[in-house]
């Protein structure tokens, strides 16, 4: 299910036009994009959350030449952890 699907059927669900659930889908997103961003958690009891977790520096090895070690640098990355009751859902299927 993509974006525009989505906003379909939250649409049908709730008797509102598609464009107003895009448009309310899109500050949605942007909400949780700015928040993590800024280092804070975005918790949706029972749906899971995101978060920005830290990744430590490293060495692997480099996939274009084999036994070659290339060393990749420390980041942050975007994370989501489902919660209980997403999991339960998924689990049951």
């Amino acid at each position: 299910m993509n974006k525009a699907e989505l906003a379909a059927e939250v649409a049908a669900r709730t008797n509102n036009t598609k464009k107003d659930i895009e448009e309310i889908l899109g500050s949605f997103t942007d909400v949780i994009i700015e928040s993590v961003a800024k280092g804070d958690r975005v918790t949706l009891v029972g749906f899971g959350t995101f978060e920005a977790r830290k990744r430590k520096a490293r060495e692997t090895n480099n996939p274009q030449k084999p036994g070659q070690k290339i060393k990749v640098p420390a980041k942050v990355v975007p994370a989501f952890s489902a919660g209980k009751e997403f999991k339960e859902k998924v689990a049951d299927k």
